[in-house]
């Protein structure tokens, strides 16, 4: 568990405040500070900034603020997150302001497939600040300053080696000076024999430390740069290996400064001590040892100058190194967004297939309604003809045996002989006044009996007819009984 991102105050110190704690983790608490304004997102302009390892677009930029009204009571506000935020299981509408209280739960995102409970959960507490801060989320601002430091770290503290790369060939020149110049006060009393073991022994111990083990083939690990996955190892080892290189010639040459510094101090205190000895003779001989004092200056200077080549060709790779690093990162969240696309076009085929599935049930569903249709409408059609044969069947029954004889019509008012043969009433009346005997058999009439029976089966029977038949019984029986009257 990392520090958090801000200073104890005093007056803070053993009182009581507000923060949100993390569901489940004794980590990522996020501090809810009097008077200010909190946001939370995946953003750089943000309090907090939560980036999710599992799903880097669950948490927008700017996801959520949390801030007091007037009153000082706390508030959340969803800031048109994607994912939205949710209080006590409860979606909020985005850019509407919703007041908090102690136990309140709180979500920022959604759950991921096969979970149930999002990445990012939280509960609305109010406890002693001895038990907030070692549990607290460290702040956005402090990450940065934190990451600039590193960055700082990783140029391998040459601003106490130097500074070459920051500061020019002057300021160089001036502090090697100075670190060749403690080392030659420490070897001068050794002689000229230990010269070249000391430079390494005095060198700076950052430098020291530095220094890759000459067995090692892969990239060597300098102090504020992030760790490659190893999935781009091998691409990570083959730009690594020019950086090893050039540290390695970027040490041998300081310690060959550093001799030659050595070197051109001794020689310009010969100098000085043949000077006070002799101050009129040996003038050659203060000559020689000038000039070579010259040389070993020029030889530094052309040292110097080389190594500041170094530096500079140090620093170009490591900010190589650096956009390639950035490079990977860029590439990883790709890779995420298209596993998330793919995930996405997989459902979407899921749906369609049962899209499908159902259509071709409807599809099976239709055609069994449709067959059953056509069985009722054969069935209709059976019933139909049925009913036009009981009709035609019923024609025949009237024509051939409820018929009178003497009108050729169905019977009007029947009349049934003593002789049992049937005529209408108005037919048999007009046929007796010319002969009282029966038009059929030639019996003689003695009586005449009404049929009620085969009057209510005709009238039954008529009915079922078409109206044409039903319009010429009504106009018959319309006319005979007009003539009765007369």
């Amino acid at each position: 568990m990392g520090e958090p991102g801000f200073f104890v105050t005093g007056d803070r110190a053993g009182g009581r405040s507000w923060c949100l704690r993390r569901v489940g983790m004794s980590a990522g608490w996020l501090l809810l500070e009097d008077g200010r304004e909190v946001t939370v997102g995946r953003g750089f302009g943000v309090t907090y900034q939560l980036v999710s390892k599992i799903c880097p677009l669950m948490i927008s930029r700017n996801h959520c603020v949390l801030k007091q009204n007037p009153e000082g009571q706390w508030t959340i506000m969803d800031n048109k997150s994607l994912n939205g935020v949710w209080l006590n299981r409860a979606r909020l509408e985005p850019l509407r302001v919703y007041s908090i209280h102690q136990g309140d739960y709180i979500q920022l995102g959604v759950p991921l497939e096969n979970k149930e409970n999002a990445e990012y959960e939280y509960e609305v507490t109010e406890e002693d600040w001895e038990t907030i801060y070692p549990c607290l989320s460290p702040k956005n601002d402090q990450m940065i300053e934190k990451n600039k430091e590193l960055r700082t770290k990783r140029k391998f503290s040459l601003d106490q080696l130097g500074g070459p790369g920051a500061e020019g060939p002057s300021n160089l020149k001036s502090k090697i000076n100075k670190v060749s110049y403690e080392s030659g006060q420490s070897v001068k009393s050794q002689g000229k024999g230990e010269v070249a073991s000391t430079p390494s022994e005095n060198l700076d111990p950052k430098l020291t430390a530095l220094e890759p083990s000459k067995k090692t083939t892969g990239a060597p690990i300098y102090p504020g740069f992030p760790v490659v996955t190893e999935v781009h190892h091998e691409q990570k080892a083959s730009n690594s290996s020019a950086s090893q290189r050039s540290l390695q010639m970027f040490k041998v040459t300081m310690s060959r400064i550093l001799r030659l510094k050595i070197q051109m101090q001794e020689k310009h205190e010969a100098v000085m001590n043949v000077k006070k000895q002799t101050q009129k003779g040996n003038s050659k001989k203060i000559v020689r040892m000038e000039q070579e004092l010259q040389d070993l200056q020029s030889q530094l200077c052309a040292e110097q100058a080389q190594q500041q080549a170094r530096v500079e060709q140090l620093e170009k790779t490591f900010q190589e190194e650096e956009r390639h690093l950035e490079g990977l990162e860029i590439a990883q969240g790709e890779e995420d967004l298209k596993q998330q696309l793919a995930q996405a076009l997989e459902e979407h085929w899921a749906l369609m297939e049962e899209l499908n599935r159902s259509k071709k049930d409807f599809e099976a569903i239709i055609q069994a309604k449709n067959k059953e249709l056509e069985q009722t409408k054969e069935e209709k059609e059976m019933v139909q003809a049925q009913k036009e044969e009981v009709l035609s069947h019923m024609n025949d029954v009237l024509e051939n045996e409820l018929q009178c004889i003497i009108c050729s019509e169905y019977f009007i008012e029947a009349v049934t002989l003593n002789c049992a043969h049937s005529f209408c009433s108005y037919c048999i009346n007009e046929w007796m006044k010319r002969k009282r005997e029966c038009p059929i058999c030639r019996k003689d009439i003695e009586s005449k009996t009404y049929s009620l029976v085969l009057d209510n089966c005709i009238n039954k029977m008529v009915n079922n007819l078409s109206s044409e038949v039903k319009e010429r019984r009504i106009v018959l029986i319309r006319e005979r009984k007009a003539k009765r009257l007369f």
